[in-house]
């Protein structure tokens, strides 16, 4: 039914009701254009734009209901959608206005926006993509609907991102830079990582979208430290039991989206870098639990072995922890060779035997040689040293083997296929392979793995396990000229090649044809011409006279141009929708593309022309050999510098290290100095103040020692100074009991007067002389007082200089400057102090003679009595030891004023002395 454009609008209830679906033709054809308008020129009120944003939704959406979709065929559907999709996008500015209106917070008119808008994404992805690209802020505005507090508009947000994303670098780049990594992962977190609903899902297939194939932002997703917040998503619990199928849909996305950072079509730069920060963030320590764990279901399962295959590829530190990975077993057995259990069980999944196989191909991938160079055995036991071993462990090449000649084919082909990656470029373990032997049956003697392996490809088995030893036996023999001896070593071996490369087979055996003519052709190019009965020129001249040279090639050539050889080759891990599929592997693709046309060419090589070859390999091989040794001579010599170089830094921060000391050290120097100038004009000062005669004080330059040496010899003038003072209180004592002696002698020689007379005359000399030694002793208890005053001040001045002096001291030895300053003062007080020594030896020498003038006066007091005449001689001798000594103290005084110590002038002294002789003179005046 058809109705007027007047009779528009029509009821919201009709308009979004079932007869909308059926009338979508009509509406959308009569309406279309209305309502543009409406959004247009409506903007005010916001329940007419919802409306109109409802309608065309209705109209341009494909999401019918099931019975009109029995109704109508899905192609028409889709095209009805599209051309009215393409009728709206016509004009990009209703693209814009959608883009603006979806910046609207009303609920009723953003939420119908954002789904109009998917639409348009899903019928016209790159046109709609194109114009939000040059739109102003077109994609900044629907980011922002990540950030909205209703979960509706946030989850249907998400679903626009996703068709926004779809196969656009341009607008990845853009979304992933307007911080959706961060808001994406934070939704994921809200919602119960793995065990959240849907919107996890969606979640994660948005960060697809965003990471596959893009490098620039699979670097900022690392960059950004997201890998590390990828762990949590693998935290499964101890129960496993009971997965939802919304678990196991999410945790699968969450496995591929590792994957697809870690994927080998990715740069190997990147990939390696994500591999390692997995490694390190503990994301793959986390993925070997959930891969030794039970209740596990197979699919997730599958997946995991699958992500830890692709984490593992060719990086070694992650190989190195997957080969200490041991499962929970008793005993223990390594993760490994529980897997390759399950790969060579025929009761196992198709999909997990695949998995295990890809993950011990990812394994060995570029790890095997490194491993071989640090520790061979680890590697042999590891792969193939296990066929001998006893007791009950299994070893990886016992499972290999027992694969590999098992009556299940598709063991057998991932058993040959296994051993092969383990051959690859490893010319080493090619040899030491020759060596393994089987014991076929009971009582028969030993054949070697390779013998084995050809009579099982002679006995007729499937072709399935044919495919898998010629490739194995190809792998093997490439690159080898040992292995191809031992292989033609055996008569039987190139007569069975050549009778199957020269018959007339089915479709089927075609393929073994031509992997029997690669195995010929391998034995042929790699033969080093050991054999006499099978060298190369015998070999192609069977081939002529048997096969034929072009049938032989177009036999060849049959491998290249099969179908399964093109799907191997797309990508390393195997992927087959059926066992029966299930022939080449990608790296035997590899092999097959590099020998092929290399083969061809030496069938038609005559003898000549192979002698010339010959000649030239050898030359290549001679060149080879000088290019190894130079390069292990660079090596070494890179070795070498880089030692030089690592013991370059060493000193050259050992150094750094000692001139900072030096220059540490130099400014505490300068500091010291510093203290002790400071200290100088200090001490200065206190000398000033102190000595009124200006003697600058120099205590700084002596040490500690040599003062209390000082101090010391002070001492002992002292002592020596008192002794003094006590002999001549003996000499007073002596003057005194001469002149009471005297006395005596004046009463009982009365009768002459002369003799009386001129014996008190004597008295009275010797009174005044009594007396001025007196007054010499008072003066030197004077100086000797001023003496000790001034050591006082002294031992004052050297308690304040000495922590400094210490200080001072310690960092003399330090300074080379200071103590050279310091030692030449210490000598120069030395030699003063010397002089003293000297002058104290003199003074002991003349205090030895007064003890004997003492001993003189004794005998004289006993003698007084008879000879008074000699007591005149006796003081006058008395009088010139007291000249001596006058003598000797003014020597003293001379160096303590040397010294900087004050002393009184002998003014002072000698007025003194002037006062005591007038007060004597009374005194006799008086007498």
């Amino acid at each position: 039914m058809n109705y007027c454009v007047t009779e528009w609008p029509l009821p919201r209830c009709w308009m979004t009701g079932g007869m909308l679906y059926k009338y979508r033709l009509e509406v959308g054809i009569q309406a279309m254009e209305h309502l543009i308008h409406v959004l247009q020129t409506d903007r005010s009120d916001s329940e007419i734009i919802g409306y109109a944003l409802d309608t065309l939704y209705n109209v341009i959406s494909n999401d019918l209901e099931e019975e009109e979709q029995e109704e109508n065929s899905a192609k028409q559907v889709d095209d009805l959608g599209s051309q009215f999709t393409e009728i709206f996008i016509k004009q990009q500015e209703n693209v814009t206005l959608l883009l603006t209106l979806v910046e609207e917070f009303d609920f009723h008119v953003r939420w119908p926006g954002v789904k109009l808008l998917t639409s348009l994404l899903k019928q016209q992805g790159p046109q709609v993509q194109q114009i939000i690209l040059v739109s102003p802020m077109g994609v900044s505005r629907l980011m922002d609907l990540l950030a909205d507090s209703r979960e509706v508009i946030r989850n249907d947000g998400v679903l626009l991102l996703q068709q926004l994303t779809k196969s656009n670098a341009a607008i990845q780049k853009i979304v992933a830079f307007e911080n959706a990594f961060e808001r994406l992962l934070d939704i994921i977190t809200e919602e119960g990582n793995s065990d959240g609903g849907i919107v996890v899902e969606d979640c994660l297939l948005l960060l697809q979208n965003l990471l596959k194939n893009n490098n620039s932002n699979q670097n900022f997703f690392k960059e950004g430290s997201y890998i590390q917040r990828m762990k949590p998503w693998f935290e499964v619990g101890d129960d496993n039991c009971g997965w939802s199928a919304q678990k196991v849909t999410n945790l699968h996305l969450m496995l591929q989206l590792v994957r697809v950072l870690v994927s080998p079509t990715n740069p190997p730069g990147a990939t390696s870098s994500c591999q390692k920060a997995m490694f390190h963030c503990g994301l793959l320590q986390q993925l070997c639990t959930i891969l030794m764990a039970t209740g596990v279901p197979a699919d997730i399962l599958t997946e995991t072995i699958n992500t830890v295959s692709e984490v593992i590829r060719g990086c070694q530190t992650n190989q190195d922890y997957f080969a200490s990975v041991n499962a929970p077993s008793n005993p223990p057995r390594p993760a490994i060779v529980v897997l390759l259990m399950s790969m060579v069980n025929e009761r196992q999944p198709f999909v997990l035997r695949c998995a295990v196989l890809y993950c011990f191909q990812c394994f060995l991938k570029n790890h095997l040689p490194a491993l071989r160079v640090t520790d061979p055995g680890r590697v042999m036991g590891l792969v193939f040293l296990g066929f001998n071993s006893t007791g009950n462990s299994v070893s990886a090449g016992q499972l290999l083997c027992g694969g590999l000649f098992s009556t299940d084919s598709l063991s057998n082909w991932c058993a040959a296929v296994a051993l092969a990656h383990a051959l690859q470029e490893n010319g080493t373990l090619k040899e030491q392979l020759l060596r393994v032997q089987l014991a076929t049956s009971i009582g028969n003697p030993p054949v070697s793995l390779l013998q084995q392996c050809t009579n099982i490809l002679s006995q007729g088995s499937k072709v399935q396990t044919r495919v898998g030893l010629l490739m194995l036996l190809c792998t093997w023999l490439s690159n080898c000229s040992i292995a191809v001896t031992h292989f033609l070593h055996n008569p039987a071996n190139v007569p069975f090649l050549t009778g199957q490369i020269a018959e007339n087979l089915g479709e089927e055996e075609q393929l073994v044809q031509g992997l029997c003519a690669l195995l010929l052709g391998i034995s042929i190019y790699y033969n080093d011409n050991s054999l006499e009965n099978y060298r190369k020129e015998k070999l192609k001249q069977l081939i002529e006279k048997r096969i034929g040279k072009e049938n032989f090639v177009e036999k060849l050539g049959f491998i290249s141009k099969h179908e399964l050889y093109s799907r191997a080759a797309q990508k390393p891990q195997p992927s087959f929708s059926s066992p029966d599929h299930m022939m080449f592997d990608h790296e035997f693709t590899k092999l097959v593309k590099e020998l092929e046309g290399v083969i061809s060419k030496a069938i038609y090589k005559s003898s000549e022309e192979d002698k010339k070859e010959e000649e030239v390999k050898k030359t290549l091989e001679q060149h080879d050999n000088i290019v190894t040794h130079y390069k292990k001579v660079i090596r070494e010599q890179d070795q070498e510098l880089e030692e030089l170089k690592q013991r370059v830094n060493t000193l050259t921060s050992q150094n750094e290290q000692l001139q900072a000391t030096v220059t540490q050290q130099v400014s505490q120097i300068q500091q010291h100095k510093d203290q002790y100038n400071l200290l100088k004009v200090q001490l200065g000062k206190d000398t000033q103040h102190h000595n009124s005669h200006g003697d600058t004080l120099q205590m700084n330059g002596i040490q500690t020692e040599e003062v209390s040496k000082l101090k010391e010899e002070l001492e002992e003038w002292k002592n020596k100074h008192e002794l003094l003072q006590g002999q001549l209180r003996e000499k007073d004592s002596v003057i005194e009991k001469l002149n009471s002696s005297q006395l005596e002698m004046a009463t009982t020689e009365q009768s002459s007067q002369t003799s009386r007379s001129g014996g008190f005359e004597h008295s009275n000399e010797l009174q005044k002389e009594l007396e001025m030694l007196r007054s010499q002793v008072q003066l030197q208890s004077a100086e000797i007082s001023k003496l000790q005053m001034e050591n006082q001040k002294l031992q004052v001045m050297n308690t304040t200089a000495d922590p400094v002096l210490g200080d001072s001291g310690a960092t003399a030895a330090a300074s080379s400057e200071l103590e050279g300053r310091l030692e030449q003062e210490i000598k120069e007080l030395k030699s003063a102090v010397q002089a003293l020594s000297e002058e104290k030896e003199s003074l002991k020498q003349h205090l030895d003679s007064a003890s004997s003038t003492v001993a003189i006066l004794q005998d004289e007091k006993s003698k007084l009595q008879r000879e008074v005449a000699e007591s005149k001689k006796e003081q006058d001798d008395l009088l010139v030891l007291l000249a001596d000594q006058d003598q000797k103290i003014s020597a003293l005084k001379i160096k303590l004023k040397d010294l900087g110590v004050p002393v009184e002038d002998e003014d002072d002294t000698e007025s003194g002395d002037q006062g005591d002789e007038d007060e004597d003179g009374d005194e006799e005046e008086q007498d």
